[in-house]
């Protein structure tokens, strides 16, 4: 891993905290928050103020998030909006952190400048002991507050400036003067300069979790279901229209078609569609060819072309079922029938225009896991999964373009990938409610 570390490909874009000051805040929130102290004074944090050292010090990766749930976190900054989220258990945490500090960043601005502030994205689920808990996670609401109550402090100062208003003869009430001065000395100004934080909730409803081996759990689609990597059996008597298996293609296939929730990338406008398919293409040579202990000289297009041709034969059926899809796209000819029993289908698919791309995508990303680049852009934790366990010259040429392509400029290969324009109208054979290549394969059974 350390190649990804250098590279800024794993750790990268964490917040530095280095200064005396910034480390006793940030000691003050976490004994507030779990009643445990770190000796470090030089460490890196997430956007929920996780750090890795934190957590190597302590022996415990969870320190801010125990069980999986209820997540904590600390703010030494706004621009920790920026930053990742470490150790993710839900795939909405991350957006929920986000839009919280967005929403609030000038209170936010004021409220760091001279303490930490402590918080937790809140639901009524405590522990992760059974599958059954996961439909209980419907509302995620953020409290959050200064280490010393500033927020609370705050409120009170306001409830009596109201009194002082407003009541007959507060004016000579000496006892309520005197807390409004005492609070006003821990404050400020509340009229000139107000500290408020927005009380956020979310709907979480549609997610990805990690729990129980990987799990996508759909509720507010037309059809919901639960595609989980583990044995569909530990859902049984989910209220959920079909729990399915990683290992049942179909069954997917016929739940992402049933919602609406995919198109292919050959009809998706905005999009070269066909420069897309090769480096798929691209991706499906290396992992077979690195597999094989073949050397992989470059990722120059002519460089590919050889390979290609010299170790035809090692070539999974997923290369061929790309390579007709382009060669439809590029010069016309006959539409490839590819049912979703062919190991290419999940590559030729990218999210539908819906709320729920990002998750999609994620799913994608697991399903279609030789194109690395999106399971790096989309799935980050499996991407650090598989790449432990690649070869040598898959893990070269996967640092090599991730650097010099996406990381170069990422918003605009994105953008590339999965920006969302109106589809054009699919070729003839494609029945329009039947999965995006046509009829998919009936599962066994």
């Amino acid at each position: 891993m350390n190649r990804l570390i250098k590279s800024g490909l794993m750790f990268g874009n964490l917040i530095h905290v280095a200064s005396p000051a910034l480390a006793e805040r940030y000691n003050r929130a976490l004994e507030h928050l779990t009643g445990r102290t770190t000796s470090l004074t030089d460490f890196y944090i997430d956007i929920s103020g996780y750090s890795p050292e934190v957590g190597h010090e302590l022996g415990d990766p969870l320190y801010l998030n125990h069980a999986g749930v209820n997540r904590q976190f600390i703010l030494l900054t706004t621009a920790q909006k920026t930053a990742p989220l470490l150790e993710a258990k839900f795939s909405t945490s991350r957006g929920i952190l986000r839009q919280f500090v967005e929403a609030n960043e000038a209170a936010l601005f004021a409220l760091t400048a001279r303490d930490a502030v402590a918080g937790e994205l809140v639901n009524s689920v405590y522990d992760m002991s059974t599958p059954a808990r996961l439909f209980d996670l419907r509302r995620i609401t953020i409290e959050a507050d200064t280490t010393d109550g500033a927020l609370k402090q705050a409120g009170r100062l306001s409830e009596k400036v109201d009194r002082f208003m407003t009541e007959p003869g507060a004016w000579y009430d000496d006892v309520l003067i005197a807390e409004m001065i005492a609070l006003a000395e821990q404050t400020g100004d509340v009229l000139r300069n107000p500290i408020h934080l927005d009380r956020m909730s979310f709907e979480q409803r549609n997610f990805w979790t990690a729990h129980f081996g990987g799990v996508y759990v759909f509720q507010d689609v037309p059809r919901p279901g639960v595609i989980c990597a583990r044995d569909p059996g530990l859902f049984d008597g989910a209220p959920v229209d079909r729990v399915i298996g990683f290992d049942d293609p179909n069954g997917i296939a016929r739940f992402l078609a049933d919602n609406d929730l995919v198109e292919p990338i050959v009809i998706a406008r905005g999009i070269d569609a066909a420069a897309i398919l090769r480096q798929k293409m691209d991706f499906v040579l290396v992992d077979a060819l690195a597999g094989a202990g073949v050397d992989i000289p470059g990722r120059d297009r002519a460089a590919m072309r050889r390979l290609a041709r010299a170790h035809a034969e090692r070539l999974p059926q997923a290369f061929h079922s790309l390579g007709a899809l382009l060669r439809w796209a590029e010069s016309g000819g006959a539409w490839p029938e590819i049912g979703s029993d062919d190991p290419a289908y999940f590559y030729t698919l990218r999210a539908a225009a819906h709320p729920d791309a990002d998750l999609v995508n994620r799913l994608l990303a697991e399903l279609a896991p030789m194109d690395f680049r999106q399971l790096f852009i989309c799935h980050k934790e499996s991407f650090y999964d598989a790449y432990a366990g690649w070869p040598e010259a898959k893990k070269a040429y996967a640092v090599d373009l991730l650097v010099n392509e996406y990381q170069v400029d990422k918003l605009g290969l994105r953008e590339a990938l999965f920006g969302r324009e109106a589809p054009m109208a699919a070729p003839d054979p494609v029945a329009p409610r039947m999965g995006p290549w046509g009829p998919v394969v009936p599962a066994a059974g």
